[in-house]
């Protein structure tokens, strides 16, 4: 069964339905190759894809240990070749983790190995250069920090 109903619409700019929720967005080619670029290219969604399906992951895993990862953000960066042909060339997602309780050094390892290994991370070709960095906040230190500039 098919997941994504795709109409072209014309002027580069599709329309698309996730079957099963029925849930719609459109997409436009970017400005930078004869689009409109007032929604997500598909290139664009590339990338998204990549740094969604890692907060997913780690936000599965942490589930099952009671482990909340709300509050976690994380800003994507697309790096498209400057030769031909036209491609992504490099994907940056920076996180910034919040977590309670806080995790230690061993399970920030293995959150991050969870990151790296993602089933987009995994199904990106090999070219594409994927940077994944970490910042974790410290929420217990941040507040200590907080009650001692107070005090």
């Amino acid at each position: 069964m098919a997941t994504v109903r795709t109409e072209y619409l014309g002027k580069l700019r599709t329309e698309n339905t996730h079957l099963q929720s029925g849930t719609q967005m459109i997409t436009d080619a970017p400005t930078d190759n004869q689009g409109r670029g007032e929604a997500f290219s598909p290139t664009d969604l590339t990338a998204t894809s990549l740094g969604t399906c890692i907060i997913t992951t780690m936000g599965i895993a942490a589930q099952r240990e009671d482990i909340d990862l709300t509050g976690s953000e994380l800003s994507v960066t697309k790096v498209m070749s400057t030769q031909a042909p036209r491609r992504i060339a490099r994907i940056e997602v920076a996180l910034r983790m919040r977590s309670t309780p806080e995790l230690d050094e061993a399970q920030r390892k293995k959150y991050e190995n969870i990151a790296h290994t993602c089933p987009v991370a995994l199904s990106l070709h090999p070219d594409i250069e994927q940077v994944i960095t970490f910042e974790w906040k410290e929420l217990q230190r941040m507040l200590n920090a907080v009650r001692r500039a107070a005090e």
